[in-house]
């Protein structure tokens, strides 16, 4: 994982492409590349993780010169692609995922992408045909950012390494305004500055030296539905099968390996398919140094998973690495981790940054990590009340449905032949149904989507439609970009095994029972990974969530410095903010008032401050370093 950056069609010195790209000298501080031809330049900041000698480095050129590449990501299954090219007569000085790109991209030209799986962002320029493909993976795991100006055509893993060459800078206001709204505009092209935009995942492009774009489609997961076994027992067994092929290949490294453990379902799950696959044999490429877990312990709150992430671990007989993050950053370090970010989010990233930052302190270079799951298979209780309608008035089914809900919010186990359930599933089941049925007499989808005008929507249950969404549209994007930037701050890679392809489209291609069996959420993840964890996480019915206890630390650790900043004339006068004294008045709220929320501490204060702390670190780089 790297940093990448170019242009087209745009003439600027080395000297100017190395301030560039510096700004992104954490996504890769091993080294840097510059490649420049006729208004060509492709850059790279490079984070070594296969082949760490000099035959990795980037941009690299293949078939004697005339293809130059600049890549960001892994292909995880290089390996088995590299053999179908060499037996085709393709040869390699490396060994690295990046030459195979190239390759592949000669046999196959696009259709290379179909072969892929992985994370990536990587443009190819071809010196005899004089034009760049561009692409972006499945998902938008992988960043990218471009920028035209009349043709001159600028392109980078960040903002921050595009604004150098933009002849003005202006935030996008409307953006800000429609983010306080809704937070999640990751799936948008418009950026927070408005000359940027954002490269779209799943699509690829082809810009000629003109700096003429054509932009191209090239990955619809509703394109991809597969078949599945009826028995639910058998797709419990295929989940099994591709879950460890994909934490298998996300093994594949040359540095260590590790993982941010909570003591959730997913993080534990990951980790011990991770030892599972140790105790086989023949694992090609994957690094025996796997044993590294770190946990981020909020102590004395309500989102402290210290005692789940401890059985885990004792279960694996591994050692880990436990970080209490009770102090507050300096004032001048919060700016520079503002200014990393480059985005906004309704909670501060400062405990994710932390942990990647323990990981790289000891040497894990390489996290592999269970985000994406709760999206895909519904681990949120709020996403299972959207299969009521799916029931179909079944109240056995009906019951599993509210089950996973309620015993989500409670260490108590719901008792479903209660009174004080019955009228509590009563109330929610009608509430729901209400809603649904009113939009559909309203003449109003149940779930609102751009993809509803696709044919394979219409096959979709009621709870697969909102969890596309989730996944491709809304909460899934915006985490991806939130785990992109905090662990790259601190120059570590992250791997994602949930969001291996095949499992993506197996999350679509099957039933919400068999995400809601037996009343749990996530429940295929659970039966299959069962064998291989500790039975109190696997069936572990709570859930925290991985946040900042944001309200607790207004109140300790970070009372002075905000109340500080609020108190400052720079803040008064932040035009981004509609009113800074309402912001002032809600955080004297927080810290006066206990039963004020963790919600209203994110959306009333934190959201507001973060657009002062955006302007100073990011628009008026005060937060570079």
């Amino acid at each position: 994982m790297c940093g990448i950056f170019g242009t087209i069609n745009y003439r600027i010195s080395e000297e100017k492409a190395l301030d560039c790209l510096n700004r992104m000298i954490h996504r890769g501080p091993d080294g840097y590349g510059i490649w420049q031809e006729d208004g060509v330049t492709l850059g790279h900041r490079r984070l070594s993780i296969l082949d760490l000698s000099e035959n990795g480095r980037q941009p690299m050129s293949y078939a004697d010169g005339r293809y130059e590449i600049t890549f960001n990501g892994e292909v995880y299954n290089f390996i088995e692609i590299r053999r179908e090219l060499m037996s085709k007569g393709y040869t390699f000085k490396s060994d690295t995922d990046t030459e195979v790109i190239i390759a592949a991209f000669i046999e196959w030209g696009e259709k290379c992408l179909d072969m892929f799986n992985g994370m990536w962002t990587f443009a190819i320029w071809d010196r005899l045909e004089k034009k760049m493909f561009i692409s972006r993976d499945r998902f938008g795991i992988k960043p990218l950012y471009i920028a035209n100006q009349g043709g001159r055509i600028a392109f980078a893993s960040e903002m921050k390494a595009i604004m150098p060459l933009l002849d003005k800078t202006d935030i996008n206001r409307s953006l800000i305004e429609r983010y306080l709204k809704n937070p999640h505009y990751e799936m948008q092209d418009e950026c927070l500055v408005e000359e940027i935009k954002r490269f779209p995942a799943g699509f690829c492009a082809w810009i000629d030296a003109s700096g003429n774009i054509e932009m191209k489609r090239w990955w619809n997961t509703l394109d991809h539905i597969v078949d599945v076994p009826a028995a639910y027992e058998e797709q419990v067994e295929k989940f099994r099968e591709l879950f460890l092929d994909s934490c298998r290949i996300r093994m594949r490294s040359d540095v260590t390996l590790g993982t941010a453990l909570s003591g959730g379902l997913d993080s534990s799950a990951t980790i011990c398919a991770m030892a599972h696959i140790m105790n086989g044999a023949d694992n090609d490429r994957v690094n025996n140094d796997w044993q590294h877990a770190f946990v981020a312990t909020f102590a004395g709150t309500p989102f402290d998973e210290t005692r789940y992430a401890r059985q885990v671990t004792d279960h694996l007989g591994i050692n880990s690495t436990f970080l209490n993050i009770d102090e507050s950053v300096s004032y001048d370090e919060l700016l520079n981790k503002t200014y990393l970010f480059e985005d906004l989010w309704v909670n501060t990233q400062i405990p994710m940054m932390k942990i990647y930052e323990q990981e790289r302190k000891h040497g894990t270079l390489v996290s592999l990590d269970g985000h994406g799951a709760d999206e895909l298979y519904c681990g949120y209780n709020f996403d299972a009340l959207r299969a009521l309608p799916d029931a179909h008035f079944k109240m056995h089914d009906v019951d599993n449905i509210i089950r996973a809900y309620v015993d989500q919010l409670s260490d108590k186990e719901a008792d479903v032949n209660s009174s004080e359930f019955k009228k509590k599933r009563n109330r929610i089941y009608v509430d729901n149904l209400i809603h649904y049925y009113g939009r559909r007499i309203l003449g109003k989808p149940a779930v609102d989507s751009s993809y509803t005008g696709h044919p394979a929507w219409k096959e979709l249950d009621n709870l697969n439609k909102a969890l596309f969404v989730s996944t491709h549209e809304t909460v899934l994007p915006t985490l991806l970009r939130n785990y992109d930037r905090d662990s790259m701050a601190a120059s570590v890679e992250i791997r994602m095994p949930f969001m291996d392809y095949r499992l993506v489209q197996y999350a679509f291609s099957i039933g919400w029972k068999s995400k809601l069996h037996d009343g749990y959420t996530k429940s295929i993840i659970r039966d299959a990974m069962a064998p291989f964890m500790p039975k109190d996480i696997a069936y572990r019915r709570t859930k925290v969530g991985f946040n900042a206890p944001i309200n607790n630390w207004m109140k300790t650790c970070y009372r002075e410095m905000f109340a500080d900043i609020m108190n400052s004339a720079d803040f008064m006068n932040c035009d981004l903010i509609d009113n800074p004294a309402q912001v002032k008045a809600d955080f004297e709220k927080v810290l006066n008032d206990d039963s004020v929320s963790f919600s209203f501490a994110c959306y009333h204060v934190w959201n507001k401050l973060q657009l002062f702390l955006w302007e100073q670190a990011f628009i008026k780089e005060k937060g570079r370093r």
